[in-house]
């Protein structure tokens, strides 16, 4: 979601293709418009370094305003925070 390319192409899951008519009708916005909501809203991306390193990423692959880090960075900020959203 936070990838600058891959948001802007997520397709529906097989089968789903209904959702979409219904994201639509219900004027849910574009995955772009939500995690820049989201960053208004004070929510903090941390992109996984060592998930970057292996897929080939940089800082600059990804939306303005992310933070990098490894676990240690995640778990630092996650035990303070409620709720954290992680995949």
């Amino acid at each position: 979601m936070i990838h600058k390319q891959g948001m802007r192409g997520l397709p529906m899951p097989a089968g789903k293709e209904f959702m979409a008519e219904g994201f639509a009708k219900a004027n849910v916005p574009a995955i772009p418009q939500l995690v820049e909501m989201a960053q208004e809203l004070g929510v903090k991306f941390i992109a996984c370094q060592m998930t970057m390193d292996v897929m080939n990423l940089t800082k600059d692959n990804f939306v303005d305003g992310i933070e990098v880090g490894g676990a240690v960075t995640f778990l630092e900020f996650a035990k303070e925070a409620a709720p954290t959203l992680t995949f």
